[in-house]
């Protein structure tokens, strides 16, 4: 079956995007991820900041179990799956020049599977930003994202996890006048707003959104009594879910049907990329589960897909996006529940 998306003026063989991460910050990492499958892959994050590159050197990563124990990388490939992931982590350390050259070869590779390699900006100041999307571009990359979610930012200041109204429409609007290839927008729901940092973003000139980033993390050692990682850090799992559809399904419903959404944050499997796009997403980014299980996953989640559009007897994924969201009551329009007043008195 054919898995295509459209994500405004990109096309995509499947809704399957690996995200910026460890993965993804070299060439191996990049061609596993196309060779699997992905219809997208989103190259690991620079920015201007040496500061930002080096703290990749203190970076760290475990997977935490069901009751927050650290777990080892070689666990079982389910318990890895549905594990979060915990780290710190930094920048690409590659010279700017060096790393655009390698990823415009990559993407070049990418266009032989009928895939694309993106180029990623965690952002510091706007305008160094906007001139390293500027160089993106000139090297030949044809989609650029810009991260304003990056939950490191609220730790250290070489990067900024962007939450202000008119910080968002600063660094959107310089980028998109520095480029005119397709800008995907990341933003974090840790905001008084977020649907207005939407709506910002695509009025500044935002092709894509992607919600929602990461969010940040602290978690005793119960035995050494000291903090897992040393330090606090950033956390992902598949209990991030539910929220972060719920920012998802209300951009689709309140913001815009016209922008493609991308959705990251909490996908673990085949299902919850499905359940992404029912919320109103029409393709996902996977970084944690690529992390912990390899980028063969996303083939085996292919399969997956494939297999449920068969099942229910959906013709194109496109008929999906949106159709839980559009489904949703809104609390004044709920019915009256004929039962006791609680389910568990009986």
């Amino acid at each position: 079956m054919d898995l295509f998306v459209t994500l405004g003026k990109i096309r995509l063989k499947n809704p399957l995007i690996c995200a910026s991460s460890e993965v993804t910050m070299t060439a191996e990492g990049i061609r596993a991820a196309i060779d699997a499958g992905a219809g997208a892959v989103i190259a690991k994050s620079v920015n201007e900041s040496p500061q930002a590159a080096r703290q990749l050197s203190t970076a760290d990563y475990v997977l935490l179990g069901e009751n927050w124990q650290v777990i080892p990388w070689n666990a079982a490939e389910t318990e890895r799956g549905h594990a979060s992931l915990f780290c710190r982590s930094g920048l690409a350390q590659m010279p700017l020049e060096d790393w655009l050259k390698m990823l415009a070869d990559l993407d070049q590779y990418a266009r032989e599977k009928h895939s694309i390699v993106a180029g990623s900006i965690t952002v510091a100041q706007a305008v160094p930003a906007a001139e390293i999307a500027a160089k993106m571009q000139a090297a030949g990359l044809r989609w650029i994202e810009l991260n304003l979610s990056a939950p490191h930012g609220r730790e250290a200041s070489a990067v900024a996890q962007v939450t202000a109204a008119e910080a968002v429409r600063d660094y959107v609007r310089r980028v998109r006048q520095a480029v005119t290839v397709p800008l995907a927008v990341k933003l974090t729901a840790q905001a008084d707003d977020p649907l207005l940092l939407a709506r910002i973003a695509v009025q500044e000139g935002a092709d894509m959104l992607v919600l929602t980033g990461r969010v940040q993390g602290f978690m005793p050692d119960l035995e050494t009594q000291k903090p897992i990682l040393g330090s606090w850090g950033a956390i992902g799992g598949s209990w991030a879910l539910p929220a972060s559809l719920y920012w998802v399904s209300k951009c689709w419903r309140n913001v815009t049907r016209d922008i493609p959404i991308i959705g990251t944050n909490g996908a673990r499997s085949a299902d919850d990329v499905l359940r992404f796009l029912l919320s109103g997403a029409r393709a996902v980014e996977l970084a944690s589960l690529v992390i912990s299980n390899g980028p063969e996953v996303l083939r085996e989640m292919i399969a997956e897909i494939e297999h449920y559009c068969e099942r229910k007897k959906v013709g194109s994924l496109p008929q999906l996006v949106g159709k839980a969201a559009d489904a949703a009551l809104t609390y004044g329009e709920l019915p009256v529940i004929s039962r006791g007043r609680y389910p568990w008195e009986g």
